[in-house]
């Protein structure tokens, strides 16, 4: 956590909920992806939700999602009702097999959500050609590569409809809790700005003396999700040195590809045209569960990190899927953090 010279002054102000430095935040935001169309949300559950309504989802709708997620972004779309179709993953990559999903796509499709696993991208171009081809709108799900990239720019600005990121605490950035939606649509973003409030479009939302004004209609359901003054100044003051911790991470992967070689066969994991921001450094392994013993007798808290959510009776009847058996069976993720000694 960065210094928070501002922090007491903003928790004693009166002005604690969605405000300048919100905005500031998502200016910044802007700055940082070099794009235009961002906006700051209390959690990533507020950002997933938000973004379903902006595809249009709807109770029932069916919506591609790959098992290999956190929870976190899994779970609202079966609390939204939402129907979850497992599809595919390469197994060496961890990420969507965009035949498997194209393969799953029907009239009832809403939406392709494309998880970037553990900050590994995935083949970003071939599922958008995908989304575009049956007219069903594409979220790249964010969770995990913040400062990620892909072809040479960063996830959330790589053309596809809408990114969601999490700001909570175990992410590269966090603003202790909240999200970001990026949009690549002008009326998107606009329809996103309204849902995140309320429905209220707040130029017109008082009148001269302060008070709501009667001529104001709220025509759109929508979520209290704004993100407060005091979340969006910590996300301000993390962006400050955020390039530094990817920079330092990068270092690190680089260590690890050299210290792998000594210590047994493991494949460093593939990412086809990505730059990932090494949340955790990946390897498959012959034996996934030998491996974690050997490196974490070495000192280094190896991880399988995600379980394949396919396996969870809450999404309904399981689903066989060879790749994603595959890779589970072998993914390691070992410690690459910014927190780390610039030696391993």
């Amino acid at each position: 956590m960065p210094a928070l010279p501002e922090l007491n002054d903003i928790l004693n102000s009166g002005q604690l909920a969605a405000g300048s430095y919100t905005k500031k935040f998502e200016k910044d935001l802007c700055t940082f992806f070099s794009e235009e169309k961002v906006l700051a949300v209390n959690t990533f559950n507020s950002a997933v939700s938000i973004a379903v309504a902006c595809a249009g989802g709807k109770y029932g709708d069916e919506i591609v999602v790959s098992p290999m997620a956190c929870l976190a972004s899994t779970q609202p779309y079966a609390a939204a009702g939402l129907k979850i179709v497992w599809a595919d993953i390469d197994p060496h990559t961890g990420t969507l097999d965009p035949a498997s999903v194209e393969k799953k796509i029907t009239g009832n499709t809403t939406c392709i959500v494309h998880n970037h696993f553990c900050g590994y991208p995935g083949y970003i171009d071939e599922i958008n050609e995908i989304g575009k081809k049956y007219g069903v709108t594409v979220i790249d799900d964010g969770i995990e590569c913040f400062g990620s990239k892909y072809k040479g720019r960063l996830i959330g600005n790589c053309g596809t409809d809408i990114t969601i990121f999490s700001f909570n605490p175990v992410r590269m950035l966090t603003t202790i809790d909240g999200g970001a939606i990026f949009f690549n649509s002008k009326k998107k973003y606009e329809q996103g700005k309204l849902i995140r409030d309320c429905g209220i479009d707040r130029k017109i939302f008082r009148d001269e003396l302060g008070e709501i004004s009667l001529e104001c209609d709220i025509t759109i359901p929508g979520y209290s999700a704004t993100l407060s003054n005091v979340n969006a100044y910590i996300g301000i003051q993390q962006l400050e040195t955020v390039q530094k911790r990817l920079d330092k991470q990068k270092r690190l992967a680089g260590e690890w590809d050299n210290k792998i070689r000594e210590i047994g066969l493991y494949k460093p994991l593939n990412s086809v045209d990505g730059e990932p921001n090494y949340w955790v450094y990946g390897i498959l392994a012959p034996d996934k569960r030998e491996c974690i013993k050997k490196f974490r007798a070495l000192g280094y808290y190896a991880s399988g990190v995600h379980v394949n959510n396919n396996r969870y009776s809450v999404f309904g009847e399981y689903t066989i899927l060879p790749g994603v058996n595959e890779f589970y069976n072998s993914f390691v993720a070992l410690p690459c953090g910014w927190w780390m000694d610039e030696k391993i």
